[in-house]
């Protein structure tokens, strides 16, 4: 790609994002939406492969869809209330505006898009599809959580925990394995939200930090799928054992920083007498916690055939950048009493 486009696309993302964050009223929080969808078309598409155009239209029309029922919801609340602010918001367009951010974000049941467009993505698109691109819709949800309906988003979390973990087990490509685990992590952030937003807003967080780290240790490695990661061990041991506990953290295993969203609203969810709900997420987690061990068993525990005089490629003169963002994905959990939201 040209470089003054790739330019030009990197500022729309980030100009489209840094409106809809300062936005209130719906209108421009649409539009901010909207550039930030055609933005990162052409990034999906600059590959020109298939499977990258394949995966840039089914993220179109998604988005289209999710965006269009988001302006109705909008307009059909301006219309009965007279206000285009976000912060005046009745039940009707908001469960209608919860369903149209749950597409965006991939949300289950609306989240089948989601692995089949990862898929085709590039492992840089990937993770700006994975993180970059969740803040918006995020920060919509967190600005109308007191007005959401309870039981739509208890029942979206329930959905999406359960399948995330289903969908992830028999996948064989990191990047449809990150997308399940995506899945998963959103839907114990849409089942708190309405609860508790700042547990839901810590867990967005530690999602995108652990996601990120995942992401760019796996563009470091250039490693596509499993066989590819029995591998890697010749590439970089350090980093492969840190990626071991960054995935067992992503998988929420104490006593790794990933522990600490699911401990927090596991004890809220208590508070809220909802212990059936969550004993049911905690249980789905398990799925999760499969395929995540089988990653860490392949990366760990499995050597592929190598002949004794062949060459290991350690990676030589080359700063660990990747040091500032693991660290904090590992050892967070000590530090629990000082990012428990006060109530």
């Amino acid at each position: 790609m040209n470089p003054y486009a790739l330019t030009i696309m990197t500022l729309s993302l980030a100009m489209a994002t840094t409106t809809v964050l300062a936005s209130y009223h719906w209108m421009l929080v649409w539009i901010g939406l909207e550039i930030n969808t055609l933005a990162i078309i052409p990034l999906m598409t600059k590959t020109h492969h298939p499977r990258g155009i394949e995966a840039a239209t089914k993220y179109f029309l998604t988005q289209a869809a999710a965006s269009a029922l988001m302006l109705f919801s909008s307009t059909m609340n301006a219309w009965m209330t007279g206000e285009w602010t976000i912060l005046h918001m009745l039940e009707t367009p908001t469960i209608l505006l919860t369903t149209a951010i749950a597409m965006k974000l991939g949300i289950a049941p609306f989240h089948l898009w989601l692995p089949e467009v990862l898929q085709g993505l590039s492992i840089k698109t990937g993770l700006i599809l994975s993180t970059w691109q969740k803040l918006a819709p995020m920060a919509m949800l967190l600005q109308i959580s007191l007005h959401t309906n309870l039981y739509l988003t208890l029942l979206l979390g329930l959905y999406s925990t359960i399948l995330g973990g289903w969908g992830g087990i028999n996948q064989t490509q990191t990047r449809k394995i990150m997308a399940y685990s995506s899945v998963a992590h959103l839907g114990w952030m849409i089942a708190i939200l309405n609860l508790s937003p700042q547990l839901s807003l810590m867990n967005f967080y530690l999602y995108i930090l652990m996601t990120m780290t995942l992401f760019l240790t796996i563009l470091t490695l250039n490693t596509k799928n499993m066989p590819d990661l029995a591998i890697s061990w010749s590439k970089s041991p350090p980093l492969m054992a840190l990626s071991m506990l960054t995935l067992l953290s992503l998988s929420g295993l104490p006593p790794l920083t990933g522990f600490l969203p699911k401990w927090l609203i596991t004890v809220e969810m208590i508070k809220q007498n909802l212990t059936a709900l969550i004993l049911i997420m905690l249980l789905s987690t398990l799925l999760s916690l499969f395929f995540y061990l089988r990653l860490t068993y392949i990366l760990s525990m499995t050597l592929a055939p190598n002949i004794s005089f062949s060459l290991l490629l350690w990676t030589k003169n080359k700063k660990n950048t990747l040091s500032p963002m693991i660290i904090p994905s590992l050892i967070l959990l000590p530090v629990t009493p000082l990012m428990t939201p006060t109530t």
